[in-house]
């Protein structure tokens, strides 16, 4: 299938967003366009390109360089056609003599301040200055400079102008001698990152991009290495270094990313097999032609030496692995699994999903278990982070997932944020948030800590309720308490799209005094007026959109706070329009994808339970066998039975189950207690360590597939080279349902999604041919919406009416006490990715190297932690070893830390308590106890013994 490219042209200015259409004349030729356009835009639209420096399609006209200047019939002089906007009956002429002699002069003095080195220069082919001299006809340059900025010495002595090139960033080097001082870096830092790091320091002749302080880089600087002037950039200013390494791309394949949920559209830039650099393609729905640092630049991973090529076996956990030829892995992981089949039970064995592969990957695992396993034995990683959104969203608006695209954001008035930071976790996401909220949307934040999307450059919450760990449906039902009692509710919206007997009774609960803010202050931290300025601020400040995470799914009650904050959203008509909604931020690339392709236990794709015969009828026609009507094991289930001797085999592809889920000890005593551990991964991981059989996966680089992504959108990722192991995932796959005795004969991942939208009636109308047409779809897709469903619940909920359950507190089991008497919450950091397999093999290590505890100083001080100690974090399941932090970015008695880097295993002390509904794990809520420690633990240094070992491989 060929490469999907829509040409990526640079029209100059922003698409104007106005329904008024003006027409006028550009070189004779008539054109119509929005109001607002500028003439350089509507001179592009029809296919003639005046020349610029200064202005990019990714940010507002600046009118800086002087170069687009054109003649207006009747105006005087020569406006920029940049900022001068269209009129009807305007009369633009764009080239002449006069402009022509104009643009030259221009020209000439930007390259006089300039070394001419474009044979040698790195963006030589890919300079837009080298493209407009050119294109203004310069062949020489008539002034000689008598200061310049570009050579480092003059007449002998050091030149004063020259700055050095900086070289601190890992991924891109900036060049001052060869700034032409555009301002596009700055702009974009600005309007499309949002983090202001960059400014024009000095005026005149002196002046140059400065990355914050004198004393700065842009290492050291707030530069948060997303690209974006890497990207607007027009000469070889700022470049990154895998160009200046590796040349210029030749050719361009678009992709989508294989990090986060916001999933990201690239244009993989290779030369012949090799990739030069992603770069974000303005196409893509979901980002819009930005990147974080992650997909941006943190692709080496693919090529990191630790990466396993060939497929390994052994007996038991305590051998040397052996490498062996692909027919070999294949025949001994087969015998092994027909052997405790055949011994113990076709339920003694199972299979774990990846929400990192594709829809296609995913579905083929599920359907190993239930086809040629014939149990339901399978599960995903997804309901270990967002299983509750799936009950939730189900049970009150009858489907579960996002009611939005991300485009939604810009037309919200009151953005409320639950239990995630967008800043790090979903980078891009959250500069188009706060581009809004620059606009004037007001922010209601919902953490336990002072995240960084608290408060940022030029925006700051309204309200931030910093409530303790585990009183989210507290805080919740609080917030509805006043909607309901103060009469701030939307009654129209909710008689015609909701029950009104039903919500009458929930009003007559949620009104109760034991819900009122003052009554549950003591219990979540939180002040009454601030639950009362919030719940005001949402209900009656105009759109009104919710975006939650992990900090709200991960809890024993995860399931109720999700139906909590559906029931804010229909208390308030905050449903079915643009810049409302109620969005789940999925927090891998194709969480939404792994849940809708059946990898619960208890559903088949589509989320139809098992236990519907006629659904189980659609599988036999197509798979030609019974599917079992009972469900099967989830991970914490599989675990317990494998310790009781009773699940035995296990088939775990992208997963590693032993750093990302909680009570590490205890996961760690599953896995070795079964007979046959086949993982299915990039790298050796931690659960490889009790693995019998390893199958080298591909990167997302070297396969065609699909991931969807938390807006529902459906979004190719197409093969940028062949597998460096030999084989896609879908394929290995495959070959070891073949060994088991099935028959599948599928040659491309376009017949699996065939028999998906065979299968799955929300992706009935889904076809690799209509992603190349459309670019991506929005699901549901099938006769009643060809197109997809950009927006859910317009007219009516899925289910009908929208349902008003009863949200009561109850308290986790999980409490503090004087053994452990903090409380320890988790999260992530921008620059690091889930477990950190990839992450922590690219350079974004230079950011966070390891895992540290935050501690707020009243806690510190009382333990004599200085910052960068060695502290002990013990639980009742465990005790791990990292250094402290000193922060007021948590509450006194709260303590938080991600779990990036096995060498700190943070799951070794969270617990196994998990939500009532759907077993997602606590991990928000572990009461910990924080003292001085000397360095890693006796049980970290057993753990890095142990893992040392089980990589052993044996020479050949």
């Amino acid at each position: 299938m060929k490469d999907f490219i829509l040409p990526d042209r640079d029209f100059g200015t922003p698409a104007a967003k106005s329904k008024t259409m003006v027409s006028l004349v550009i070189d004779g030729f008539e054109v119509t366009v929005p109001e607002g356009t500028s003439i350089m835009r509507a001179a592009a639209e029809i296919g003639i390109q005046v020349p610029k420096l200064c202005a990019t399609d990714s940010i507002d006209a600046f009118g800086s360089c002087r170069l687009c200047l054109v003649e207006i019939e009747g105006r005087n002089g020569t406006p920029a056609s940049c900022t001068t906007p269209v009129a009807p009956g305007l009369k633009v002429t764009t080239q002449n003599a006069k402009l022509a002699k104009l643009r030259k002069g221009v020209m000439e003095l930007y390259i006089s301040d300039h070394p001419l080195d474009c044979l040698t220069c790195s963006a030589n082919g890919d300079c837009e200055l080298q493209d407009m001299a050119g294109a203004v006809g310069l062949r020489d340059v008539r002034y000689e400079a008598v200061e310049n900025h570009f050579q480092p010495r003059q007449n002998g002595e050091a030149n004063p102008l020259y700055i050095p090139k900086d070289n601190s960033n890992p991924y891109f080097s900036y060049d001052p001698a060869k700034c032409i001082v555009c301002s596009r870096c700055v702009r974009a830092c600005e309007e499309v990152q949002g983090t202001f790091a960059l400014t024009i320091s000095g005026r005149g002749f002196d002046s140059r991009v400065s990355a914050g302080l004198k004393s700065d880089t842009f290492l050291t600087s707030d530069c948060v290495s997303c690209g974006a002037c890497v990207q607007a950039c027009p000469t070889g200013t700022l470049q990154e270094k895998s160009v200046i390494e590796l040349g210029t791309p030749q050719r361009e394949v678009i992709t989508t990313c294989a990090y986060c949920g916001v999933g990201c559209q690239f244009k993989a830039e290779m030369r012949g097999d090799e990739l030069v650099r992603m770069t974000p393609y303005k196409h893509g729905k979901a980002n819009r032609g930005h990147s974080c640092v992650k997909g941006r630049f943190a692709y080496g991973y693919a090529s990191h030496s630790d990466r396993i090529l060939s497929p390994m076996i052994r007996d038991s956990i305590n051998d040397p692995w052996k490498e062996v030829s692909w027919a070999e892995a294949m025949e001994f992981a087969a015998n092994r699994m027909k052997g405790i089949i055949d011994t113990h039970g076709r339920h003694s064995v199972g299979v774990i999903t990846s929400s990192r592969c594709t829809n296609e990957e995913t579905y083929l695992v599920q359907k190993l278990t239930r086809a040629v396993f014939r149990n339901n034995n399978t599960d995903t990683c997804a309901r270990v982070c967002h299983s509750p959104t799936g009950y939730g969203l189900g049970q009150t608006f009858g489907t579960s997932a996002g009611t939005q695209d991300f485009d939604s954001v810009e037309h919200a008035d009151v953005i409320m944020v639950i239990g995630a930071n967008p800043h790090s976790g979903h980078p891009v996401f959250a500069s188009r948030m706060k581009k809004r909220l620059r606009k004037g949307a007001k922010l209601i934040v919902i953490d336990p800590r002072r995240t960084e999307t608290v408060q940022g450059a030029h925006y700051k919450a309204a309200h931030h309720l910093a409530l303790t760990p585990g009183t989210n449906v507290a805080v919740v039902s609080a917030l509805a308490h006043v909607i309901v009692t103060e009469g701030l509710f939307d009654e129209d919206f909710i008689r015609n799209r909701c029950d009104w007997d039903e919500f009458q009774a929930y009003a007559e609960f949620i009104s109760q005094p034991q819900f009122s803010p003052e009554a549950v202050q003591l219990l979540t931290g939180v002040k009454a007026e601030e639950v009362r300025g919030a719940a005001r601020l949402y209900a009656k400040g105009g759109n009104g959109a919710i975006y939650y995470g992990l900090g709200v799914t991960e809890h024993s009650q995860g399931s109720t706070t999700v139906i909590g904050i559906a029931n804010l959203a229909m208390l308030t008509g905050n449903v079915g329009r643009p810049g409302v909604g109620v969005n789940p931020l999925r927090g891998q690339n194709n969480v939404q994808g792994s849940c809708d392709m059946g990898s619960f236990p208890h559903e088949l794709p589509g989320y139809r339970h098992v236990k519907g015969e006629a659904v189980r009828d659609i599988y036999r026609e197509v798979w030609g066998v019974e599917i079992d009507n009972e469900p099967g094991l989830r991970i914490p289930n599989m675990l317990d039975a494998a310790v009781e001797g009773t699940f035995k085999g296990l088939y775990c592809q992208g997963e590693d189950i032993l750093q990302s889920d909680p009570d590490t000890k205890h996961v760690a005593a599953g896995l070795a207690a079964m007979d046959c551990v086949i993982v299915h991964d990039l790298f050796l991981n931690e659960t490889a360590n009790y693995a019998h059989v390893f199958f080298p996966g591909s990167t997302f680089l070297e396969k065609d597939g699909t991931f969807t992504n938390a807006e529902r959108r459906i979004n190719r990722v197409r093969k940028v080279m062949a597998p460096r192991q030999g084989y896609a995932d879908w394929e290995v796959t495959q070959m070891f349902a073949n060994a088991m005795g099935a028959e599948w004969g599928y040659t491309h991942p376009a017949q699996i999604m065939e028999e998906i939208a065979l299968t799955t009636p929300s992706f009935a109308g889904v076809t690799y041919e209509k992603l190349e047409t459309m670019g991506s779809i929005q699901w549901p897709c099938n006769e009643k919406s060809p197109e997809g469903t950009p927006l859910m619940h317009v007219d009516g909920f899925v289910r009908g009416k929208g349902r008003f359950i009863n949200t009561e507190y109850v308290a986790t089991d999980e409490r503090t006490g004087p053994r452990f008497p903090l409380l320890l919450t988790t999260g992530r950091i921008l620059s690091q990715y889930n477990v950190g397999a990839q992450t922590r093999r690219t350079a974004n290590v230079v950011w966070h190297d390891q895992d540290i505890l935050e501690i707020h100083p009243h806690d510190a001080e009382q333990r004599g932690i200085k910052e960068g100690d060695w502290v002990k974090l013990a639980s009742r399941s465990g005790e791990t070893a990292l250094r402290a932090t000193i922060t007021d970015r948590v509450n006194p008695g709260v303590v938080y830390t991600t779990f990036h880097h096995p060498d700190t295993q943070a799951n070794v002390v969270t617990t196994d308590f998990s939500d009532w509904a759907t077993n997602c794990p606590e991990y928000k809520v572990t009461a910990v106890q924080v003292a001085l420690s000397n360095g890693p633990t006796e049980w970290q240094e057993e753990y890095n013994a142990q893992a040392a070992k089980s990589r052993r491989i044996a020479a050949e």
